[in-house]
């Protein structure tokens, strides 16, 4: 029988394999590798796309923030005009009732009476003044009470004034505060009803 030596044949594939293992790590590995790039790539196009789009928007958000700003100082503005408006329209109405009210303090005022002083916050007056007597005083408050623009005198003071230069020894100084009231208001309000007038600060 003949013999046949298998120990160089063995050694060739064993060889074989070895190569054909080492050419497949080394294709794994590039595979690999190139999977690796291809990802990072991808990811650094993804994150400079998102830092892009981040930028984008805050320049917008800029943009709006430049334009909230400016609307609120347009409605600012707005609002300051409207209120500029609303004093001016209030003189303009009041402008006749003004007038009527120191034509009226003019017909009430009875003769041996001045005004030293008169002050008007809202619809209260409160005046200073001296009359050559207490009669004077009376008559003054009288003719407030009938008037269609006053109501409600109330004396606050009165007090011997003998150093006047008007009236002699025998005037006085007083003090006293009524209300305004436009009759034109009354009459329009009818029979719905009447309040007292109260005094305002």
């Amino acid at each position: 029988m003949a013999r046949i030596n298998l120990l160089p044949w063995r050694e060739w594939e064993r060889e074989r394999k070895k190569k054909e293992f080492l050419i497949n790590m080394g294709a794994v590995l590039v595979v690999g590798l190139g999977i690796v790039f291809a990802a990072g790539w991808y990811l650094d196009g993804s994150i400079e796309s998102q830092n892009d789009r981040n930028k984008f928007l805050e320049s917008e958000i800029a943009v709006l923030d430049e334009k909230i700003v400016e609307i609120s100082n347009l409605k600012k503005k707005r609002d300051e005009l409207l209120a500029r408006m609303r004093v001016i329209q209030e003189l303009q109405g009041n402008r006749p009732v003004i007038v009527r009210v120191f034509d009226e303090l003019v017909r009430t005022l009875p003769k041996g009476a001045h005004f030293r002083q008169l002050e008007m916050k809202g619809n209260v007056l409160t005046v200073d003044g001296t009359a050559e007597s207490n009669n004077r005083i009376s008559s003054l408050m009288r003719n407030l009470d009938g008037s269609d623009w006053f109501a409600a005198p109330n004396l606050k003071s009165i007090k011997e004034d003998d150093k006047s230069m008007d009236y002699g020894d025998q005037a006085s100084s007083f003090n006293l505060t009524f209300f305004q009231v436009n009759p034109n208001a009354v009459e329009t309000e009818g029979t719905a009803g009447t309040t007292e007038p109260t005094q305002g600060e």
